[in-house]
């Protein structure tokens, strides 16, 4: 997914323009915000440790989708596809990698605010991009 937003950002960088950063940052922001609000539905409609194939496959969407975003936000900065997909492969592996210990150790603790723990980071991110501190 990456990799297609990186395409789609390098295409349409020459039409955009100087507003890249600014609709980068600002589908990350969305992106965050969606994924808040999701968090704070599920913690409402869910029972603990229900559904979780149907969490575990939404999570995954719901990454991708933010991967999709980021590629963009990237291609219109115009960086080179293959030096991107290979640093948001070894990023992506290792933070995930990272994710699942930090998961383990931590567990229960801050199970039920992992949602909104992602989502305020994809925002935060977002308007880091879009304020031009990337």
């Amino acid at each position: 997914m990456s990799l297609a937003g990186l395409v789609a950002g390098h295409r349409l960088a020459k039409s955009i323009g100087s507003a890249g950063p600014y609709l980068g940052g600002g589908l990350l922001i969305l992106t965050g915000v969606f994924t808040i609000v999701q968090a704070r539905r599920s913690v409402t409609n869910d029972s603990p440790g229900s559904h979780w194939l149907g969490g575990l496959i939404f999570t995954g969407a719901a990454l991708s989708i933010d991967n999709l975003v980021v590629g963009f936000a990237l291609g219109t900065y115009r960086v080179s596809l293959l030096l991107a997909a290979v640093v948001i492969a070894v990023v992506s592996v290792a933070m995930s990698l990272v994710g699942l210990e930090i998961g383990t150790r931590l567990g229960t603790s801050v199970e039920q605010w992992s949602g909104e723990l992602g989502g305020a980071v994809l925002v935060l991110v977002g308007v880091a991009i879009a304020s031009g501190v990337f």
